[in-house]
């Protein structure tokens, strides 16, 4: 492609609103443009590095037996209302009717859709394992799109699904897919890490995500580096020092509190009462109904744990006249002594035989001393519900765990039988016994790849391409468009790199060299040549790789195939997993 019959609109100042890097030089280098909140337009070369990714996939897709498919966008309502998850998906999925009136929506993921085909049309065990795919677009109601392809309204989407006849079965077919995700993300360029996750409302039993470190991301991991654990904080549990309780009293003390309403504020005198001595209990309604949770209080409750604690399909913070009514009391002075019958309680396990406790007492401006959590929460279900810190002790292991920030680039999921039962997809087994077919789910975000590669890869000059998925292998460039001699010698190597497969982006336009190297590093193919009158008059041509300071000097008849061994040595190769 010639640089001066391309579409690549680059911009010389970073844009006052992309705050991550990937943003902001897919913004530079003429990637992408913004039509709308969450929703952007993809320019030629965005195009070209997607398609890269794209092949990547299917090759992986295409090594453990999937089968490409393509799904519609828009579904009718129907099946979705038929696994329960038409109202669950509330503001985030996209909905509109027809002329008719007729209710329908915009695909976020397609579950519902591949399983409408799996019970139309699979019969028996003799039909299964099928592993089936597509890469297709969906879409998001984001309540705050942001970071530019990283959280979007509309996106691309590789999204796989299993279909088994037993668990054994599923097991096989998730960890094929755990296998590709890993070939996938390495041949890539991405550094990652596959770590335990919630599964949300997606369901099942077990979930892995695929996670980029990178301070873009908005996941918190937290791992060991000791021996490899890694969760994400919806699921990530620790080992935290254990306490030392004084005696307590024979039955809790109510005592009065005025004007306290935090934490912070029971810890100030004349209370002084340490976060660590704490109960914080938090009122919440799942699926329509109240729960009661209590964590210490120098700890945060993690929802997504609370979630699962309740197998809810909507988890949400009660009111404070919803939770006046339960406890008679507004938060500040709540706490789960005595409230045996009227909800749920959970509580975390770091507070099971702790003594000498202080809660809210369930009446406004009072508290309790002397709190016995066997004694008076006898009622309670331990359950892990907080999220963990950095420096807390490693479940597995002595070690210790580090938390930092995570980028989603793919999710594999074990359903179950979860759709299978809802949509009534079932397959005669073996024994002639009707039976629900056993499902997984697997996706990876394609543009997250693509922006996940550019936050790893880059510098203050701007993106540094990993080979595989680099829009093109090469920059030329033509330092001199007046040298007849030179443009001939540039134009004569596009040529013969062309005719090798070399895909070349050729910058023939008429300016100035320091123009041409600055675009070029921005862009960041990973190999530039540059063809001037001083290399020229050695009959040489000068190679610089993306992520090197140097600068080769190559005969121009050995060029070709210099580059050739170049891309083969920079190509990411797929890396398997451990076990």
């Amino acid at each position: 492609m010639r640089r001066s019959k391309a579409f690549i609109p680059t911009l010389k100042e970073v844009p006052a609103d992309a705050q991550v890097a990937s943003h902001q030089l897919l913004l530079r280098a003429g990637f992408v443009r913004q039509l709308g909140a969450g929703i952007y337009s993809y320019l030629p070369l965005t195009l070209r590095a997607l398609r890269k990714v794209e092949q990547v996939i299917r090759e992986e897709m295409a090594a453990i037996g999937a089968q490409e498919f393509y799904f519609p966008a828009l579904h009718p309502a129907e099946p979705w209302q038929e696994s329960g998850r038409w109202e669950v998906m509330g503001p985030n999925m996209f909905r509109l009717k027809d002329r008719k009136g007729g209710d329908y929506c915009l695909g976020m993921t397609h579950e519902e859709i591949f399983t409408t085909i799996a019970r139309a049309e699979l019969r028996s065990y003799r039909n299964l394992p099928q592993v089936w795919y597509q890469i297709q677009t969906k879409f998001r109601d984001e309540a705050r799109p942001k970071s530019g392809l990283l959280r979007v309204r509309q996106f691309t989407m590789k999204d796989a699904y299993s279909f088994d006849i037993d668990a054994a079965g599923l097991d096989r077919s998730f960890d094929d897919q755990r296998r590709a995700y890993h070939r996938i993300f390495s041949r890539c360029g991405l550094s990652f890490v596959a770590v335990e996750a919630h599964s949300g409302s997606m369901g099942g039993s077990a979930s892995t995500e695929f996670m980029v470190r990178t301070n873009a991301g908005e996941d918190n991991i937290a791992s060991c580096a000791a021996c490899g654990y890694a969760a994400n904080t919806e699921k990530a549990t620790s080992r935290i020092a254990s306490a030392d309780d004084g005696p307590g009293l024979a039955a809790p003390e109510k005592f009065p509190t005025p004007g306290v309403r935090t934490i912070e504020d029971l810890g100030k005198p004349p209370y002084g009462v340490t976060a660590d001595r704490q109960l914080k209990t938090l009122v919440y309604i799942a699926d329509g109904k109240p729960v009661i949770a209590v964590v210490r209080g120098d700890q945060q409750l993690n929802e997504a744990k609370l979630q699962s604690a309740t197998a809810a399909d909507d988890l949400r913070p009660a009111h404070p006249e919803e939770i006046r009514t339960l406890l008679g009391a507004l938060p500040g002075s709540l706490g789960g002594v005595g409230t045996a019958g009227r909800a749920p309680l959970f509580l975390d396990p770091s507070l099971v035989g702790r003594r000498d406790m202080v809660t809210g007492a369930n009446q406004d401006d009072h508290h309790l001393r002397g709190v016995d959590v066997a004694r008076d929460l006898a009622h309670a279900q331990p359950i892990d519900l907080r999220t963990v810190n950095d420096g807390e002790g490693c479940p597995r292991c002595d070690g210790v765990l580090s938390v930092y920030k995570g980028l989603e680039v793919g999710h594999i999921f074990k359903l179950g039988t979860r759709y299978a039962v809802a949509m009534k997809a079932t397959v005669l087994n073996a024994a002639g016994e009707v039976v629900p077919v056993v499902m997984g789910s697997y996706g990876i975000g394609v543009e997250r790849v693509m922006a996940a590669a550019i936050e790893l890869h880059h510098d203050a000059d701007g993106i540094c391409w990993p080979m595989s998925i680099a829009p093109f292998h090469v920059a030329l460039l033509s330092l001199q468009t007046t040298d007849a001699a030179v443009v001939k010698a540039a134009d004569d190597l596009y040529a013969a790199l062309e005719s090798a497969g070399i895909e070349v982006l050729y910058d023939d336009r008429e300016e100035r060299p320091g123009v041409k190297f600055k675009d070029a590093d921005l862009i960041g193919l990973p190999i530039r040549l540059a063809i001037g009158t001083k290399g020229l008059a050695n009959q040489q041509v000068e190679v610089k790789l993306r992520t090197s300071k140097e600068v080769q000097l190559v005969p121009l008849a050995e060029a070709v195939q210099y580059v050739k061994d170049l891309i083969r040595d920079l190509t990411p190769k797929a890396i398997e997993p451990a076990s």
